[in-house]
């Protein structure tokens, strides 16, 4: 069993390779080859912070993957991210455990490229003005990630907290990253033509009314029904809406079960991003359309990130490998006998 720490994983599954890893958890999804059952998320009424398992696999050739975590809010303005969580890898054909990996790091790297992905597909094909709102771990993946994917003339990143936004500015700076600090978010969503919401807002940070025509605007905070980066309002300014997976958006992001609210889901028009990405369905009708896109994150995500991290530590050597389950630790088989013992016949690896 090989584990992978946060330095192992970001030394495997850079940009480049998270992105292509996103793409191709998608395409599975839209074409019927992953395996994406209902995650579990939740937790205390009066208490801030959630727990979240997602099982998943992403294909017949991939072995199931499940990602257990907590989101904890009040780690926000300090050094701990306000996602921690662990990966768990298994075999495609034999249920070993393959890897046990850090969870954290794979989660920035793969929510940002998704995002980055969804651009790619939805965006006007000018599109030359970046906002980012939030300035966390995920902020700062998300200008990483997108501008890796495309030149843009001007990125800005805003934040409720000033102090947090111009220390993450100068740290993306550091990393030679192009990106200005933004004061007025009223004037800089007017000028963006891709706005990105990487916040835990339970209320909408703007209206549809200040975006531009065109705009492209990425939610990938409104994974809960409680949390609105992004009122209905914003949702029904285009002809309809892009999530990763229907069913899990319906159920799950706060602007779609508002838009349930006030009887107008049967106005909104869903369409899932692998079928944009496939071609089924046309993501943007015109450039002056204006097109949503909310993440509720899912667990074929983990699944083709975790797989793809495996794959590449194996063919370096990266990470920790040990002996799992431990020699004295292996379970009798039917005879009574531990596994490897003297008339057994030892498993293939």
């Amino acid at each position: 069993m090989r584990f992978l720490d946060e330095h192992d994983v970001r030394s495997v599954f850079g940009i480049d390779t998270a992105i292509a890893s996103q793409r191709k958890a998608f395409i599975a999804l839209a074409r019927g080859e992953a395996w994406q059952p209902e995650k579990i998320l939740g937790g205390h009424a009066d208490d801030p912070d959630t727990v979240f398992c997602y099982a998943s696999r992403l294909d017949r050739t991939s072995g199931p993957v499940c990602k257990f975590g907590s989101i904890n809010p009040g780690n926000a303005g300090t050094d701990r991210p306000t996602i921690h969580a662990v990966v768990a890898v298994l075999d495609p054909h034999t249920g070993v455990p393959l890897a046990f990996m850090d969870g954290t790091a794979l989660t920035t790297l793969r929510t940002a490229a998704a995002s980055a992905v969804a651009v790619g597909a939805l965006a006007r094909k000018d599109a030359a003005r970046l906002l980012v709102l939030g300035s966390g771990v995920q902020g700062q993946a998300h200008v990483a990630a997108l501008q890796r994917n495309r030149a843009y003339a001007w990125t800005g990143m805003w934040s409720p907290r000033p102090s947090s936004r111009d220390a993450s500015v100068g740290r993306l700076r550091e990393q030679g990253f192009d990106v200005e600090p933004v004061e007025s978010l009223s004037d800089a969503i007017a000028d963006a033509d891709v706005v990105v919401c990487t916040t835990l807002a339970t209320e909408p940070l703007f209206t549809a009314r200040q975006l531009r025509p065109g705009a492209t605007v990425v939610a990938i905070g409104s994974f809960e029904r409680h949390r609105c980066e992004i009122g209905p309002d914003v949702l029904h300014a285009g002809h309809h809406v892009v999530v990763d997976h229907e069913p899990t958006a319906r159920r799950n992001c706060g602007p779609i079960v508002a838009a349930r609210a006030q009887a107008d889901t049967a106005e909104l028009e869903v369409l899932e991003l692998g079928h944009v990405l496939t071609g089924d369905v046309t993501g943007r009708g015109s450039d002056d359309d204006i097109v949503t896109y909310i993440s509720a994150g899912l667990g074929v995500q983990d699944a083709a990130a975790a797989w793809s991290t495996y794959q590449q530590a194996e063919a370096h050597g990266v990470g920790r490998s040990v002996d799992w389950p431990a020699p004295s630790a292996r379970s009798p088989d039917v005879e009574g006998r531990p596994t490897g013992a003297p008339g057994n016949h030892p498993p293939s690896h």
